[in-house]
């Protein structure tokens, strides 16, 4: 009886600490859309307070100013092709890799890899003249080669871990039904890798979205601009219109927060599996 009774405490002071920590992490999104709805003397009087009402200014401002149709598709785009395209070539390099052992494959795997532990900034500026030269300086195609190549490393990182874990077996029985290299990776092995494969696009899609300075350094036009770079005409050296800005990030982080909500179920799954397996 005494053990239960200190196994109900216990449980009951584990789900007051994770309501407190749930708290702390909720109160910025808080803060960030009440703000939207409040003048900016209302913010400096009290950030965390209730607007007096609901007041919708700050928002239709902001959707007409950064013109946010326009830019929500350009991010929308930039991060959907960048995310489809990193998960397709890594996991069809980390098969190739993973069932092609050998030298020449480890050298690959780790030279992608080591391109992991090099600062962004070291690569800023060779990475805008080259960009320059390839004429992908002000398009959200050159913008989405990078994003591939910065985002491929850990990608193939974790779908490596998590197809050596696959039994070779399962592929063989397929061969023998008659499925070619094709049928192999996209009937057999794609399936296997849904929760990797969520992980690693949830990530990314968080990485991408929510990423200012590739944007920043990448694109120059306002028809091009992101959410995240349209949004910094808000902030300044001698004028900072809190309610605007507020405004424009909440709009910014209403579509990942629901997509990361819809898929967080996979997070913990798929890092398991690919940081655990082989």
């Amino acid at each position: 009886m005494r053990n239960e009774s200190r196994y109900g405490l216990g449980k009951l002071g584990l789900e007051a600490v994770m309501i407190v920590l749930a708290a702390l992490f909720l109160f910025p999104l808080y803060i960030t859309i009440v703000s939207g709805f409040k003048s900016f003397n209302e913010i400096v009087e009290s950030a965390w307070a209730l607007p007096d009402k609901l007041d919708w200014h700050n928002y239709a401002t902001v959707w007409k100013q950064i013109q946010f149709p326009g830019v929500f598709m350009n991010s929308l785009i930039v991060t959907v092709a960048s995310v489809v395209l990193i998960l397709l070539m890594s996991a069809a390099a980390a098969y190739q890799l993973v069932r092609r052992p050998g030298i020449v494959s480890t050298v690959i795997f780790f030279a992608v890899l080591s391109s992991m532990i090099i600062p962004f900034q070291t690569l800023m500026i060779p990475l805008v003249k080259m960009a320059k030269d390839l004429r992908l300086i002000d398009s959200l195609y050159g913008l989405i080669l990078v994003y591939c190549g910065f985002g491929i490393p850990l990608a193939l990182f974790l779908y490596h871990g998590f197809i050596k874990g696959v039994p070779r077996e399962l592929e063989e029985a397929a061969q023998i039904d008659g499925c070619g290299p094709f049928g192999v990776f996209f009937r057999i092995l794609l399936p296997l890798m849904k929760p990797i494969t969520s992980t690693i696009a949830i990530l990314h899609t968080l990485w991408i979205w929510n990423d200012f300075l590739l944007p920043l350094i990448m694109l120059t036009s306002a028809k091009n601009k992101t959410i995240p770079l349209a949004s910094s005409i808000y902030f300044g050296e001698y004028n900072n219109e809190w309610g605007l800005a507020m405004a424009a990030l909440t709009f910014a982080i209403v579509p990942v927060v629901v997509f990361f909500l819809v898929m967080q179920k996979y997070i913990i799954q798929g890092i398991t599996a690919g940081a655990v397996k082989g």
